[in-house]
């Protein structure tokens, strides 16, 4: 994931995690939330399940993982935001700055946003959250077709 490159990802316990590793040949999708949000303490949950049925209770888990990329004001409200709602995926840590680098990239001016992107940080939809609020499990099929990323998800 060449986007992350320099970089660490953590995950809900806090364990750094190298994001070359965690991240290959995987559609991710960059979740820029906030505890503070309450349209993404809504649509949180909705993502959790959305995750769990592809990647956590999958036969053939999809290739796909979510990036938290925190707003909150502190990093303490976004370990507890992540321990409170969140699955068990990965996050920027909170004190990188590179979130901020990533907020310009991405157009980021609301939240909660649910950015979909291929491997090489090139954007497959910015509207992540309409299309699963809309299309549910389905629009992952579409995202790996555009992502190009080799899967054996067969879906439910």
């Amino acid at each position: 994931m060449d986007i992350f490159t320099g970089h660490t990802l953590v995950n809900k316990d806090g364990q750094k995690m190298d994001p070359e590793e965690a991240l290959q040949n995987k559609i991710v999708g960059l979740y820029f939330s906030a505890a503070w949000c309450s349209p993404c303490r809504d649509f949180t949950p909705v993502l959790c399940d959305f995750y769990t049925d592809l990647v956590e209770e999958a036969d053939q888990p999809a290739q796909f993982e979510i990036v938290f990329i925190s707003m909150d004001r502190s990093a303490e409200d976004m370990v507890d935001y992540m321990h409170e709602m969140h699955g068990d995926w990965l996050a920027l840590p909170w004190h990188d700055p590179y979130k901020h680098e990533l907020k310009v990239k991405y157009k980021i001016t609301a939240l909660p946003k649910l950015v979909i992107i291929k491997q090489n940080g090139e954007v497959i939809t910015d509207k992540g959250r309409k299309q699963i609020r809309d299309r549910g499990l389905s629009c992952i099929r579409t995202w790996l077709e555009v992502g190009d990323v080799f899967q054996n998800f067969t879906g439910k």
